[in-house]
């Protein structure tokens, strides 16, 4: 029989495409999602969707109830960086005690499978990129932290209760399904990709950058964009590795692009140009963050099948012309 699988915040980003994946590789899928930052849309109708928040402990034991869940992937959670280093305690109050809540019921009804979406803001300013596994970890965030403390949850977990893990540390998640409406719609939009397609479509008058004098060579941030479906794939093929042991990896395509030469992809994609405002730099960003993925590669066979900017900048184009109100759009059929 299919494995049944929990993913919560189902209805997000990532976690959509996720759904979209598990349920293409034959999985029984189950969304948890409270739905305030993720869309009834986004779900895949093959999915059961279950509308809840995991800070309500009776509403987690309900859906473990009605369930017989296989294993769990966790995607739901606070993530931005900006926000967290305003708001520390949410991060680190709501984020942890919302993954302790799903993990004590993981552990009452048997469940010994757990995937986390974690982040490369876990490493704080690495001494070394790109980044592997054995780098230091000092987050350089409340959102990096309140991470971190899931995934040291995680080893008692497996310590105590035999609940085998995986922590997928996600650098810049990115770009849009293919072939099908999935795609990114956060509100606030505080992503580098969308924000700038929002200004090739004429919705912002100016793309923000925040500091040109990083030590790196045009002076913009550095980041590693990973297409949202290669992160849906290496969660599929990790299911099968934790079913005897742990593993944290580190998930990039491991070639980094800076803010401008991201600008540049945009209008290369689209066709257009539009001003570019310098503001000062924002607290907790970081000069460079690029994954080393020999691990994941190595191990899981796990492979990006968009490794260019602009392949990427162009599947999140596709969606962002088509439904310029993202799910909003899509929702009233336009």
């Amino acid at each position: 029989m299919p494995d049944t699988l929990l993913v919560t915040g189902g209805a997000g980003y990532v976690g959509s495409h996720c759904v979209r994946a598990l349920l293409d590789a034959g999985h029984r899928v189950v969304v948890f999602d409270n739905l305030r930052q993720g869309h009834r849309a986004a779900v895949a109708p093959e999915a059961e969707l279950e509308v809840g928040d995991l800070a309500d402990k009776a509403a987690v034991g309900r859906v473990f109830a009605r369930h017989r869940i296989d294993a769990i992937l966790h995607f739901a959670g606070n993530i931005q960086v900006g926000e967290s280093m305003r708001r520390p305690f949410l991060y680190l109050g709501d984020n942890v005690q919302c993954a302790v809540n799903l993990l004590e019921a993981a552990a009452e009804h048997g469940v010994r499978r757990f995937v986390l979406s974690s982040t490369c803001a876990i490493f704080g300013a690495p001494e070394r990129v790109p980044i592997d596994e054995d780098v230091s970890i000092a987050p350089g965030s409340a959102y990096g932290e309140s991470k971190y403390l899931i995934e040291r949850i995680l080893r008692w977990a497996d310590e105590v209760h035999g609940i085998r893990y995986a922590c997928l540390r996600y650098f810049n998640a990115a770009g849009a399904h293919p072939d099908l409406p999935l795609f990114e719609d956060h509100e606030p939009e505080t992503h580098l990709i969308p924000l700038a397609l929002d200004c090739a479509l004429g919705k912002r008058p100016a793309m923000q950058v925040f500091g040109d004098d990083y030590p790196t060579p045009d002076g913009t941030c550095v980041r590693d964009y990973v297409h949202v479906c290669d992160l849906a794939d290496a969660h599929v093929k990790v299911l099968d590795l934790i079913r005897d042991r742990s593993r944290s990896f580190n998930v990039g395509i491991g070639r980094g692009y800076s803010v401008r030469e991201v600008l540049a992809a945009v209008a290369r994609v689209t066709g257009t140009t539009f001003p570019v405002d310098v503001s000062p730099r924002r607290a907790g960003d970081l000069a460079q963050l690029v994954a080393d993925p020999a691990r994941i590669m190595t191990e899981l066979g796990w492979r990006p099948r968009f490794a260019d900017i602009d392949a990427i900048v162009a599947s999140a184009w596709r969606w962002r012309r088509r439904y310029p109100r993202g799910y909003a759009d899509l929702a009233t059929g336009m």
